[in-house]
């Protein structure tokens, strides 16, 4: 099966987990899906990353941060840039999420990053996503 946009994929079974209250997630492994999912993490919306080896397959194992009520720390994640319209940012048009509630993460010159960090940084580069 050819699959035109895997990041929206990963995107859609991570949205799907949380709405199903599952304690982890799989998803086949790329070295960007890795990125993202270490940004997740650092910003604590995901508690570990996994890689997990089966038959010829790797697979990406993210387990979900949920509180002490047991809800979902990431409510929703929405795919910005896509492969029918690439959105750019410069470092001074990278958005904010819900006023700083959420993040938005970049794939820039320095590899993948929130937000934030590319604001530190002063580069911009491809909006992949909004996580809040």
């Amino acid at each position: 099966m050819s699959m035109s946009d895997p990041i929206a994929d990963m995107f859609t079974r991570i949205r799907n987990a949380v709405r199903a209250e599952h304690a982890d997630v799989l998803i086949p492994k790329s070295r960007t899906k890795q990125a993202i999912a270490d940004v997740l993490r650092g910003e604590g919306f995901i508690t570990e990353v996994e890689e997990v080896a089966e038959e010829s397959r790797s697979y990406l194992r993210l387990k979900l941060s949920y509180g002490d009520d047991r809800k979902a720390l990431l409510s929703n994640i929405k795919r910005i840039s896509r492969p029918g319209l690439r959105i750019y940012v410069g470092n001074g048009e990278i958005p904010r999420v819900y006023g700083g509630l959420g993040i938005s993460i970049l794939s820039t010159s320095k590899g993948v990053m929130s937000g934030k960090d590319a604001w530190r940084a002063k580069i911009g580069g491809e909006v992949l996503c909004y996580v809040w």
